[in-house]
């Protein structure tokens, strides 16, 4: 699972797995001009800080990222359930605005320190490939091919987008240190998993960086307290969800050039053929980042 889209498309979306059930666990001063320089004793006014407006996404051919996520399952004390990796290759700035995934894996350990088991490939995200709109993603019948309890690899799809969505689509509206409110109240419907609610997402650039020797705007984003209910294969969960993390943008591309994702869900989960509950604690973290720096 862009624009200002106030619609399902602005969710971040978390999922997991608990034994052996899949279910959903889910900054940038630009400165125009030259370098700001120190403030002398005339009192020269300083130059005044803003993003490039009109500026589009430049996909200077297909560029590829590799994106990992760790989920962290515990207990309700903290305890280290399980952990579970997946990884996988995102190219965008194919032919007509699609985006292809390569190479998606998962590993899994027990416990806090077991070494994870080898990684077992995903054959049928191999070459999934579709246009680059994040909206699409959310519609029925989009994920036909994958089995149904595979949400950790539709997590993929809809993080990816989402990163992309807060990084490149709100240049015009971003202020420097002034939290914009993107959504709020908002439902989103996921098709044969369940549903969540955006309370509301924030949007704040918060300064000026580097990465892969661009200039970037960092963009930080969360959304706090929003409910969410899974019902998935057999397994259901009430639960609530936290979210947010960091975005590099290149001010020159709009590219991104790294993002990070952080989620914490605590809720009730029912596993299938049982009828007791138990409550599930699952912290996930997540980096975006190009395999190439150009």
């Amino acid at each position: 699972m862009r624009i200002k889209i106030t619609s399902p498309f602005t969710t971040e979306i978390l999922f997991w797995a608990v034994c052996g059930l899949v279910g959903q666990s889910l900054f940038i001063q630009t400165l125009v001009g030259q370098s700001l320089p120190v403030q002398s004793l005339s009192h020269q006014s300083a130059p005044t800080w803003s993003l490039p407006q009109g500026l589009r996404v430049k996909d200077d051919g297909p560029r590829t990222y590799r994106f990992t996520v760790v989920y962290n399952t515990t207990s309700a004390k903290g305890e280290m359930l399980l952990r579970q990796r997946l990884t996988g290759e995102y190219t965008r700035g194919l032919l007509g605005g699609d985006v292809v995934w390569k190479n998606v894996a998962q590993a899994d350990a027990a416990g806090a320190t077991a070494p994870f088991a080898a990684p077992q490939k995903r054959d049928f995200m191999e070459g999934f490939r579709y246009h680059n709109d994040l909206g699409d993603t959310l519609k029925p019948g989009f994920f036909k091919a994958f089995p149904p309890t595979a949400v950790f690899e539709r997590n993929l799809v809809w993080d990816a987008g989402m990163i992309e969505h807060f990084g490149q689509d709100y240049f015009e509206h971003l202020k420097l240190n002034e939290p914009y409110h993107s959504v709020s109240n908002e439902d989103v419907t996921m098709p044969e998993v369940g549903t969540f609610h955006n309370r509301e997402v924030v949007l704040e650039w918060i300064g000026r960086s580097q990465r892969n020797g661009q200039d970037c705007a960092l963009i930080r984003y969360e959304a706090f307290l929003n409910p969410l209910e899974i019902d998935n294969g057999g397994m259901t969960l009430k639960a609530r969800s936290n979210y947010w993390g960091q975005i590099w943008v290149s001010l020159a591309t709009k590219q991104i050039e790294y993002g990070t994702l952080n989620e914490t869900v605590v809720g009730e989960l029912k596993l299938a053929g049982q009828d007791a509950t138990q409550i599930i604690n699952v912290i996930r973290n997540g980096t975006l980042e190009p395999l190439n720096a150009k």
